[in-house]
């Protein structure tokens, strides 16, 4: 391997581990070196590359941790013009086979095959009558191993009005970055798979996709796809931070897009680092505005988790304009009251006819909407939860 080849790998090295920690990973000294000759094998041609010292005093900035923007921006050159030179293959490529759809309820979590789909309807514990959310996370997580879908079902549950629905993707976004978002559009499509089945009792209107960083991705693939397959679009894809590295409108990854479904929302936590910064859907909203480190955060793993973690406070009941959101073009206009429209709310409640960019002050630490209240979050704690 080159040196440039050598930095580029160190750089994404660098990303995978700081991620890595923040998911509670454990990696061995073999996982590191492995990961570090994978990078190195998937590299481009260093011709292709900015130059060695660029990218060296890339890495040192990311490992610094400052700026973050920019070493954020340096990965996503270089994965980029990796996979545009098509020279980035995944090391596990989606096998439809393997992947599932987890019916959540407060007590029970059963899984039924994404080509299979059929059956969770004839599950007597899914509820035709009711519209259905189905939730994708993003990398390094697992259906039955992250907080993501464990906090969205109980919220969803206490409302209980819709079926609730984590993706089981299996291994093809647990694995090193490039190869997972490498998988997103492939992932999408065999989710769409699994929708048209779902269609055969749910009509298209009620089906709500939700996705968490490289999740909102998917979701977004699945409902391209869908228009496709059936000539039928989704009403409502929500992106949650949607990841930023190696997705670029127009590109070999283009990701998550206006038009996936008839109304897009977008919850920006991290702008500009391990989520996109520009706008995205027919609403974008920006929670303590374009700074990449949100209130209460000190790291960007902390703030790309803050958008799930809003959303799913917006879910209880009582909780639905707890985070009301002005239409204007940057938190200091707002904060010098030089954007005066209406209010609306971000996450759960989110009107369908709005459009543009709104931007809202959140709280630092738990409940993190403004208009939020203590006494209500302390007896929502238990709602969703099996006994309750």
């Amino acid at each position: 391997m080159g040196s440039s080849n050598l930095i580029l790998g160190t750089c994404l090295l660098h990303l995978l581990l700081f991620a890595a920690l923040g998911q509670g990973i454990d990696w061995t000294v073999s996982d590191v070196v492995g990961s570090l000759q994978n990078v190195g094998s998937s590299i481009i041609d260093a011709k292709t590359l900015p130059t060695p010292q660029g990218l060296l005093e890339g890495s040192k900035n990311l490992i610094a941790g400052y700026p973050f923007e920019y070493a954020s921006t340096t990965i996503n050159f270089l994965c980029s013009q990796a996979l545009s030179s098509k020279k980035i293959k995944s090391k596990y490529t989606p096998d439809i086979r393997q992947m599932n759809f987890q019916l959540r309820t407060a007590c029970n979590r059963t899984s039924f095959p994404l080509l299979d789909a059929d059956a969770m309807w004839r599950s007597p514990e899914f509820d035709p009558k009711k519209g259905v959310v189905i939730l994708a996370t993003g990398w390094t997580t697992s259906v039955n191993e992250t907080d993501t879908i464990d906090k969205f079902a109980q919220a969803y549950n206490c409302r209980g009005d819709v079926n609730f629905v984590a993706v089981d993707v299996a291994k093809f976004i647990d694995t090193l970055y490039t190869w997972s978002a490498f998988n997103t559009d492939e992932i999408g499509e065999n989710i769409a798979r699994g929708l048209v089945k779902l269609l055969d009792v749910v009509k298209v209107e009620n089906i709500h996709l939700i996705g968490h960083s490289l999740g909102a991705h998917i979701v977004g693939s699945a409902g391209r796809y869908l228009q496709q397959m059936t000539g039928k679009t989704l009403s409502r894809i929500t992106g949650l931070d949607p990841a930023k590295p190696c997705f670029n409108e127009g590109e070999v990854l283009s990701g998550l897009q206006r038009g996936d479904a008839k109304f897009i929302d977008i919850i920006h936590s991290n702008p500009g680092v391990l989520g996109k910064r520009d706008p995205m859907g027919d609403v974008d909203f920006y929670p303590g505005g374009l700074d990449p480190l949100p209130a209460g955060c000190l790291s960007v793993v902390c703030a790309h988790a803050r958008a799930w973690e809003y959303y799913e406070e917006s879910i209880y009941p009582g909780n639905e304009r707890n985070f009301l959101g002005t239409r204007c073009s940057s938190l200091r206009r707002l904060r010098d009251d030089l954007c005066s429209g209406e209010q609306y709310p971000m996450g759960y409640a989110v009107p369908h006819n709005i459009k543009g960019n709104y931007f809202l002050e959140v709280n630092a630490i738990k409940p993190f909407g403004k208009n939020s209240s203590g006494p209500r979050s302390a007896r929502l704690a238990k709602c969703g939860v099996c006994g309750n």
